[in-house]
């Protein structure tokens, strides 16, 4: 129990101490039981989203921002539903349960109190207002724990089924070496000056496809500091580079070349220079992490389940 009050308070902290963006218009965008839902409401939960989708051009950054305001919107509903579900099934947090969840983040965070208020003051939040959103967010865990029940017991032919039908999760240490040609999107670039850096990699790509060599393409034409090394980036763990770059760079055989990928610093040609480990680990070797994740996904399943219960009784009307 402490362990999953832990876990949520430091996403708390992640989610919670966000930026404050600048200023909007703001209005209902949803009613929940007769409880509004303002733009301003999404507007926070998006904030830390916006300098990575301002990097798209228009239409894309259109689409980006409709999505990611959705997303968000359902989000606060569902917080929304739970938050009255508890008032009425009357679910309470003692002030004890709070101060001890606070000592456990603290703790986890290596973090004194002063440094917890200095980090909550410079996002313009008090000490107190974050002990009440603690306490909210508390109350949410109590009631979702007291309602979603899960079958602990689960047989090792079960977990063998979980493992074999998720088995890239438990893949061993994975290493990769891409290699690269960038074509750099200026900040102030327009969408027409978009297009031209866009069509100038689709040249470069043309060519190499007709047989040139990426390294001295690399050398030529990339706006990066790795064209001096041919394009080669070096070793990279997976999750250390940008999803999208990533995604495309391990799609690849090793010495195969993708098409043009666009991320927040332009658009890139990649090559898969070499690829080390990533093999399966044994059953045995990973079974308490299959037990581990199976209780997550059966635990965010039964959640779902139980949203969709209050949602099924729930009067909700949406306006974004």
């Amino acid at each position: 129990m402490k362990r999953i009050l832990v876990l949520w308070v430091v996403c708390l902290m992640v989610d919670g101490l966000i930026s404050r963006g600048d200023a909007v218009v703001d209005r209902v965008v949803a009613v929940v039981n007769q409880e509004v839902i303002t733009l301003s409401e999404v507007e926070k939960l998006i904030g830390p989203l916006r300098a990575q989708i301002e990097t798209r051009d228009r239409l894309e950054k259109q689409r980006a921002l409709q999505e990611a305001s959705r997303k968000a919107l359902d989000l606060i509903i569902e917080e929304r539903l739970v938050d009255q579900e508890a008032r009425r099934s009357g679910v309470k947090v003692s002030t004890k349960d709070v101060e001890e969840t606070i000592e456990e983040v603290k703790k986890r965070n290596n973090a004194t109190q002063e440094q917890l208020e200095a980090v909550l003051k410079r996002e313009g939040m008090t000490f107190e207002a974050y002990k009440k959103d603690m306490e909210r967010n508390l109350q949410r865990l109590k009631l979702v724990q007291s309602n979603v029940k899960l079958n602990l017991k689960v047989s090792e032919k079960e977990l063998e089924e979980f493992y074999r039908a998720n088995i890239g999760r438990y893949q061993s240490n994975l290493t990769y070496r891409p290699g690269h040609i960038l074509f750099l999107i200026p900040k102030d670039a327009n969408p027409e000056g978009i297009r031209e850096i866009r069509k100038k990699g689709e040249r470069v790509l043309e060519k190499i496809r007709a047989g040139g060599d990426f390294g001295e393409m690399a050398l030529l034409y990339s706006q990066d500091l790795s064209s001096k090394d041919r394009g080669d980036l070096g070793y990279f763990k997976k999750g250390e580079l940008l999803p999208a770059f990533e995604k495309e760079a391990l799609r690849l055989r090793v010495g195969e070349v993708g098409g043009i990928v666009r991320t927040e610093h332009g658009f890139h040609i990649i090559k898969l220079l070499d690829r080390k480990g990533g093999e399966p680990k044994s059953f045995e070797e990973v079974k308490q992490q299959v037990e581990a994740d199976h209780r997550a996904m059966a635990m965010e399943k039964a959640y779902r389940e139980f949203i969709s219960t209050l949602k099924a009784k729930a009067v909700i009307e949406i306006k974004l």
